[in-house]
């Protein structure tokens, strides 16, 4: 009869080994159980662990769109909010030339008016969100319009040298007060607005690009989302309001400034006009964005459901391993503190 001995030390060490798998074994569990998804989407997939990495990659995408279609709809409801207030500025200036050609025009609350709406349009067309302007098309990083009230502005400077250029003398000279409604109009017509709808206008006034930023919306789908200062309406009221301020802070005639009034009514009527078509284009465009996010989101839940059935595990099945795991774990240290105890000198005595 042949005998094999047994080595306390060979059963620790066994125990140690199964200790440690039945650790690496534990960590993994609990990670199951965290996420409620297999640790090992190889082994427990196999040939279909393709399509749950083509899942979470779609995921990934549609997710970060959008993430970014809640950008694009801030920006968007800013706008909106920039050109209502831009509507409300028009149309104070609409009230004030309105007076001004009914009634005496050589007060000088046409040309406040005037100066008023030019500071609102400003500060209204140069606002900003996270760090971007909102009107200055492509170029975020720039302010789009010129202060035509500021000390030194390139706008009001070339306004007055096509005045002199035109007559000979400056807007706040005696002779002005000489010039004929005719004469007035013509210098409008003829000089003042290839300074707006000509090449002065991005000379002195406009620093924005007429390119607009196109944003990705779905997968398939971009849009323009941003509005340029370059639309004729911002042209319109600018024009309106800088020959109210300009020529009312001159000596022209009640005749002449009321020639100025009638033409900065009708810029300024138009100018409404084409704000709130603006405004009604930007409200298209923002609804086009909540309506691609919401299919997305139903996109998003689909996949989501895949990836739950592909990797999705049973919570009660997950806390029964990782409590099964444990249980073995605490009775194999117990076991192994037992051989330790082993001793043959505790039998020879």
């Amino acid at each position: 009869m042949k005998t094999t001995s047994v080595s306390s030390s060979a059963m620790s060490n066994a125990m140690r080994y199964s200790q440690s798998r039945m650790q690496v074994e534990l960590v993994k569990r609990q990670k199951e159980l965290d996420t409620l998804r297999v640790a090992d989407l190889g082994l427990a997939l196999g040939a279909r662990t393709s399509q749950s990495v083509t899942f979470a990659r779609d995921l990934e995408r549609l997710n970060t769109i959008v993430d970014s279609n809640k950008l694009i709809s801030s920006r968007l409801s800013t706008t909106q909010d920039a050109l209502s207030k831009l509507g409300d500025a028009a149309q104070k200036l609409l009230t004030a030339v309105t007076a001004a050609v009914s009634t005496d025009p050589g007060s000088n609350v046409t040309r406040d008016a005037g100066r008023a709406a030019l500071q609102s349009m400003t500060s209204i067309l140069n606002s900003s969100i996270n760090g971007e302007y909102l009107f200055s098309g492509t170029n975020t990083d720039v302010k789009p319009i010129n202060d035509f009230t500021a000390a030194g502005s390139p706008a009001s400077a070339a306004f007055e040298a096509a005045f002199v250029a035109r007559f000979g003398f400056a807007s706040t000279d005696p002779a002005a007060a000489g010039l004929t409604a005719t004469q007035i109009e013509n210098f409008i017509n003829t000089d003042v607005t290839p300074q707006f709808f000509g090449p002065g206008w991005k000379g002195n006034w406009s620093n924005a690009t007429d390119q607009q930023i196109v944003s990705r919306i779905s997968l398939n789908e971009t849009t323009e989302s941003s509005v340029s200062a370059n639309t004729d309406g911002v042209k319109k009221l600018a024009m309106a309001a800088a020959v109210v301020t300009a020529l009312f802070s001159g000596n022209l005639s009640n005749d002449a400034k009321k020639a100025v009034a009638q033409k900065a009514l009708t810029l300024t009527g138009e100018a409404l006009g084409s704000i709130a078509q603006t405004q009604s284009q930007a409200g298209i465009i923002e609804q086009r964005v909540s309506d691609a996010s919401d299919r997305m989101k139903a996109q998003i839940n689909l996949f989501e459901k895949h990836v739950i059935d592909l990797e999705g595990i049973d919570e009660y099945e997950a806390a029964n391993r990782v409590n099964d795991l444990m249980s073995h774990i605490q009775t194999s240290f117990a076991l192994t503190a037992r051989i330790q105890q082993l001793s043959l000198i505790n039998f020879l005595k």
